[in-house]
């Protein structure tokens, strides 16, 4: 983590005009004015969890807070930890401002993080406890957790919980299916099969990035994980032939009453015998399909009842 060394502002707290000096009015405390208690408008650290302890008060963005006195932002409130910096030394916060702010394990806003919502508060989780080292609050739209997609758009990106990683990641949506189709469907199976293989990735993911609201354990959002519990995704596994099944049908949407259809799918009967209900595809059943010279299409609505494939 970097060290960035805070000038401290004087402030002006008199006037003097014509020789007289006119006291300066008091103003009520704000996000402007630290004061050691988390006023409206403010983003609050406190030393220990559960919201105890001393507590600093800050608005804004900070990308660093200074490690070492003086001149970093330290804990000002009564209470224990009162007078140390506050980098890598908070347990929990309240985030009294009017937007989503996101804490930082390193310095520059990056790394791991955790969001706390306007009014939110709580203890920091276990990656963060007094490893602090940035925040910044958060403007809404599809770069956090809503998507920019539609039922006739698909997102542009997607959110990746890397499971045996502890994070997420956000992926372009078309490099994302290009890395999950090879790890589904037979990379050398025949392109009927590729292309609706293609269609039931692409679809599925488009479907929980419209409507996943899951979330890690430590609090941030995501729209698919990134292994059987929905599809495996491998960066760099893309395969010529995946891609250009892909390439093939992406201007495709696969629809049932308007509404982008969840595509689930399975090895084969044996391995999920609900696949016969008109939601779910055979994986091995497609691939027979078209080496019987199948179209994807006429894969597609074998398996999907009541689906509309639309350009």
């Amino acid at each position: 983590m970097s060290k960035r060394t805070l000038s401290l502002i004087s402030r002006l707290t008199a006037v003097i005009l014509g020789g007289t000096v006119l006291a300066a009015t008091q103003a009520p405390a704000s996000a402007a004015e630290r004061n050691g208690k988390c006023d409206s408008g403010e983003f609050c650290y406190y030393f220990n969890s559960g919201n105890k302890g001393s507590v600093s008060d800050l608005g804004g963005s900070v990308a660093d807070y200074g490690a070492k006195q003086p001149g970093c932002y330290e804990f000002k409130g009564q209470g224990s930890g009162k007078g140390k910096c506050v980098k890598n030394a908070a347990a929990s916060v309240w985030n009294r401002t009017g937007q989503t702010v996101r804490v930082y394990y390193n310095s520059d806003y990056s790394g791991a993080h955790q969001d706390f919502k306007k009014g939110g508060k709580g203890d920091l989780n276990p990656r963060l406890k007094n490893q602090n080292a940035s925040h910044k609050p958060l403007s809404s739209g599809p770069t956090e957790c809503r998507t920019d997609g539609t039922n006739t758009k698909p997102p542009t990106t997607i959110l990746v919980y890397r499971t045996s990683q502890g994070r997420v990641e956000r992926v372009k949506f078309k490099y994302y299916v290009k890395n999950v189709l090879p790890n589904e469907w037979g990379p050398r199976w025949p392109k009927a099969s590729l292309r609706a293989g293609a269609m039931a990735v692409k679809s599925y993911g488009w479907y929980w990035a419209l409507h996943s609201t899951r979330r890690t354990p430590w609090g941030d959002c995501f729209d698919v994980h990134d292994d059987t519990s929905s599809q495996v995704y491998r960066p760099g596994s893309a395969t010529a032939a995946a891609s250009a099944a892909v390439d093939a049908t992406w201007k495709t949407r696969m629809t049932r009453s308007g509404k982008i259809l969840q595509a689930q799918y399975c090895k084969d009967t044996t391995a999920c015998p609900a696949w016969q209900d008109g939601n779910w595809m055979s994986q091995h059943g497609s691939r027979d399909k078209a080496d019987a010279g199948w179209s994807h299409s006429r894969i597609l609505k074998h398996y999907y009842r009541n689906i509309v494939l639309r350009d």
